[in-house]
């Protein structure tokens, strides 16, 4: 289905970690996979193997799907598809998961609720895999908890034009933070430094702003949603 002469690489910029801390750059580990991956000549079929993979994953649920819409299930069942974390292909000279930055944070996620969701609708809103417990619980009608940390998405899928005050939050390691609302992604890591990224002109992350005076008042504004307390790192699995 991806001849390798077909394939589309992705669009990278040389320097893109220049602007980056020094955790951020570690994160990003350019010497390693993405320096074996282009000594090797392995690109085309990196992005090749990934994009099959997803065809696969794709055909499968449809047949999944499929026999969900011939059962008798189909008109009272609300069903949920999301994504495990996203991937860089080379983006920022990394690969794998493991970073704070859009293409390894931004997932997929479909709700569908009869009587609820409109076909064909979409919400720009940042929101959470967090959201997904509260959410089936608000659906269900079933007793609010309060110690569940996410947000019931119920209006946003009653009106996906609503805004959302609260950003969605993704941590990596102890102490490394990033905030993603609509237009803007806020990354603090465990020593202080910063970066700040405007999603509405620079949708690849390629300028960090957060060393710019003049967005002071922006880091603030989303570094109030950043955790008071982080939960203990998990020991090392014996």
């Amino acid at each position: 289905m991806y001849p390798l002469d077909q394939i589309t690489l992705p669009t990278i910029k040389e320097d893109d970690l220049d602007d980056v801390p020094r955790m951020g750059v570690k994160m990003a580990n350019p010497q390693r996979d993405h320096r074996n991956v282009i000594e090797h000549d392995q690109w085309r079929q990196a992005v090749q193997g990934y994009l099959a993979s997803i065809s696969f994953a794709d055909a499968t649920l449809g047949k999944v799907l499929e026999a969900f819409d011939a059962s008798t299930h189909k008109d009272n069942t609300t069903v949920i598809l999301w994504s495990d974390h996203g991937w860089h292909l080379g983006e920022k000279l990394h690969w794998r998961k493991f970073a704070l930055w859009e293409e390894a944070t931004h997932n997929v996620m479909m709700i569908n609720s009869p009587g609820l969701t409109k076909p064909r609708s979409r919400c720009d809103q940042a929101v959470e895999l967090m959201d997904i417990h509260p959410t089936l619980v608000d659906i269900c009608g079933l007793a609010p908890r309060n110690e569940l940390e996410g947000t019931s998405l119920r209006s946003l899928l009653e009106n996906p034009a609503l805004e959302r005050e609260c950003p969605a939050l993704t941590s990596q390691g102890l102490g490394n933070h990033a905030i993603r609302n609509e237009k803007w992604r806020y990354i603090r890591y465990r020593d202080g430094t910063e970066e700040l990224y405007d999603h509405e002109n620079d949708p690849l992350e390629w300028t960090n702003l957060a060393g710019e005076p003049q967005h002071d008042g922006k880091k603030i504004e989303l570094a109030r949603w950043l955790p008071k307390t982080d939960a203990p790192e998990s020991p090392p699995v014996q």
